[in-house]
């Protein structure tokens, strides 16, 4: 028999435009969410962390309210919050911590992890500890409200963008064109010559690692290291203020908003990864920052016995959206970041914890979906689900629906098994570069359902799934254990880095065959930043703490990677020129017809085996073959491009008459001298030799 979790349900703020702190009639307005709270006071924090506090009054939601005259700008300030001392029942009260504002625009800076952080003694989590953390937390800012940054003149189609995940700190850290001092900021980012390498590669949309204000894990700190990626977030409306080149009194908003102006104005929209699913307090031994002293049990999943965190996410806690409050927080956080900071879309990290009831099951049809579903706020917005997380039936790719974009595991572990030769056969290659309708066809979604990747911020770089075959994460600190040990990689004959000219040259054409496979997938693909020029980690796939070259983007490897640079410009022309490479809708071999209906003699998708025909029952079953042809057209061009698999040349013969007048190799994997130039007019039914493990693009003369 299932026990269904009872938990008193709390009353939602009415108007939830009220909360955080609001610069109005020479003073400021302050309100916060705390329904169990029996009494909040309002503390106003001077330079010297000297205080003034002011008791607030609760309304009928739940919310406690003040107004403070003469309050300006750049005023620090936080909470203490008071009610009920009971761990056994969920309740974590402790007014000697200064708590941050859930909805603070900005918060100043770190933790010190020395101080008096937790809500109890170290060694007893069912104890209060009085001791005053004022001096050992970060503080919200009073901010005042600004202009919006410059609009996108159009935003992509979501079949028409280009994802590029990159991290706003270790993107510019070592650029050489960007001047030192900001190296590293958002103003790194939006630095001339930053943005004019995103055009050029044809990016349409950054993917910022998490920009939400956070901070590190305790442990970490203990290593003498410090949390890189960002998954551990405080704040979810204030940008993260160590990216800030001049300031973090407010001037990191200032300052993110003008460097998504920039983009903007280059035509590249802003993707924000966000980490609503879990906060930087994790577990409730953990430090007491924020929503734990505002309300455990109110913000936190919580186990039946209502001792312990419910945890789905591996970082301690679980954010409760079945809570309707804190459902509020997460969608007015998603709101501000649209209409006031100028961001084009989110991808949600652990989104499945996002869509669980007040039981913890996965619900597809959860109220966060339907919320966001029916808000013009979000109107064209794109959302995308990292579609898992570590809970029970978590796992949820391909069951987002209408409206949503999933990151694609089955495309990341297809493509990085074949190249590397773990997987014969040619069927699932051809479902995963037509854009896996296995998965998201079946819904009645279009091509775009699927982010295509095979590199992300964790695990491998692209280079490095051709250099190790195991992790190398030493530097972690944790003698190597922590990282997948499923990495499906290759490292081509030789374990790490090698002289080894043979080696090299294998190494470098399978980085081009991964890359051009991503790039010519129909789908959404996403690069990780510096795939494009060979960046690597040193086989660290598990880089979360290194903020440290290990995980920097070193600019001078186009020395070496250039030509796969040009490579990845090229394709990515190509398939910004011709819709037939980025087909929008699933295709089922149906006749091209022109304008005005009239059969053109081609079909939208076809696919060719080495002597030039059709694949025919027997070659699609063929487990041992490892050559394909993908022949996709429209009514306005048609191309041919072949993934050849093993390691042993091969001639294939091309389509005849009736599919092209003639070839031209547009784009390959290969080097210099090993093709035809796009010059040359390759003969229809005519042979060409392909070199092993290689990618070939041909542009039909139709």
């Amino acid at each position: 028999m299932t026990t269904e979790l009872v938990v008193e349900e709390l009353p939602a703020p009415l108007d939830s435009s009220i909360l955080g702190a609001r610069l109005q009639d020479g003073g400021c307005h302050f309100a916060l969410w705390a329904p169990r709270a029996k009494r909040v006071e309002l503390a106003l924090v001077a330079e010297d962390l000297s205080q003034r506090n002011h008791d607030m009054t609760r309304n009928d939601d739940g919310v406690w309210v003040v107004f403070v005259p003469g309050v300006e700008a750049e005023q620090r300030y936080g909470f203490r919050v008071h009610g009920d001392w009971a761990p056994t029942e969920g309740s974590r009260f402790n007014p000697a911590r200064l708590l941050l504002d859930p909805y603070a625009r900005a918060i100043t800076a770190g933790v010190d992890y020395n101080g008096p952080i937790l809500d109890h003694p170290e060694h007893d989590d069912y104890e209060l500890d009085p001791t005053d953390s004022t001096e050992a937390v970060p503080l919200s800012v009073v901010v005042a409200e600004t202009a919006a940054p410059t609009p996108i003149a159009q935003r992509r189609p979501m079949s028409e963008s280009v994802i590029y995940e990159t991290h706003v700190k270790g993107y510019t850290q070592l650029h050489p064109a960007v001047p030192e001092h900001l190296r590293g900021t958002y103003a790194g980012l939006a630095y001339p010559a930053v943005v004019e390498h995103l055009v050029s590669l044809g990016i349409t949309a950054v993917e910022l690692l998490p920009c939400h204000h956070f901070v590190s894990e305790p442990f970490i700190i203990g290593r003498g290291l410090s949390n890189y990626w960002g998954y551990n977030t405080l704040g979810f409306f204030a940008p993260h203020a160590a990216y800030c080149s001049v300031g973090t009194l407010g001037q990191q908003v200032a300052e993110f908003k003008q460097m998504v102006s920039a983009l903007h104005e280059a035509g590249i929209e802003v993707i924000l990864d966000v980490v609503y699913n879990h906060t930087g307090e994790g577990g409730h031994e953990g430090p007491t920052l924020s929503f734990r002293g505002i309300d455990h049990g109110g913000y936190y999943r919580l186990t039946e016995d209502l001792r312990n965190d419910y945890d789905v996410t591996g970082c301690g806690n679980s954010v409760d959206t079945s809570e309707p409050g804190v459902l509020a927080l997460v969608l007015d956080s998603m709101r501000y970041w649209v209409t006031e900071m100028g961001v084009d879309g989110f991808r949600f990290d652990l989104a499945s914890e996002l869509i669980r009831d007040r039981n913890h099951h996965v619900d597809q049809e959860h109220a966060f979906k339907k919320a966001i579903a029916e808000d013009p706020a979000f109107e064209g917005i794109k959302m995308i689900a990292e579609p898992w997380d570590m809970g029970p039936f978590g796992y949820q790719v391909g069951r987002w629906g209408a409206g949503w974009s999933e990151w694609n595991d089955h495309f990341r572990n297809f493509t990085r098994d074949w190249w590397r030769g773990a997987i014969s056969g040619v069927q699932e290659l051809a479902g995963r570069l037509c854009g896996s309708p296995d998965t998201y066809e079946v819904d009645g979604r279009d091509t775009s359902a699927s982010v295509n990747f095979i590199t992300a911020h964790d695990g491998f770089t692209l280079r490095d799934l051709v250099t190790y075959d195991g992790k190398h994460n030493e530097a972690n600190g944790e003698e190597n254990r922590d990282g997948a040990d499923d990495n499906r990689s290759w490292n081509c004959g030789h374990e790490g880095e090698t002289d080894d000219p043979g080696i090299n040259a294998l190494r470098h054409r399978q980085v081009k065959n991964m890359m051009a496979t991503l790039c010519l997938a129909v789908g959404v693909p996403m690069i990780t930043a510096g795939d494009e020029m060979g960046r690597t980690q040193g086989g660290n796939n598990n880089a979360y703490c290194q903020d440290s070259p290990i995980s920097w983007v070193h600019w001078d490897t186009l020395d070496t990677f250039g030509d796969l640079l040009g490579m990845t410009k090229e394709i990515l022309r190509l398939r910004s020129e011709f819709p037939a490479l980025r087909a929008e809708n699933y295709r089922h071999h149906e006749e091209v017809t022109d304008a005005d209906g009239n059969g053109l003699g081609r079909v939208d998708l076809t696919w060719f085996h080495q002597g030039g025909v059709q694949m025919g029952e027997d070659e699609w079953h063929d487990g041992g073959r490892r050559t394909l042809g993908m022949y996709t057209s429209d009514a306005d061009s048609a191309f041919l491009i072949w993934f050849h698999g093993d390691p042993s040349g091969i001639e294939v013969t091309l389509p005849g008459d009736s599919w092209a007048k003639g070839w031209r190799v547009v784009v390959h994997s290969g080097f210099d001298g090993e093709f035809p130039s796009a010059e040359e007019v390759l003969d229809a039914g005519s042979t060409l030799g392909v070199p092993g493990r290689s990618v070939v693009v041909l542009q039909a003369e139709l």
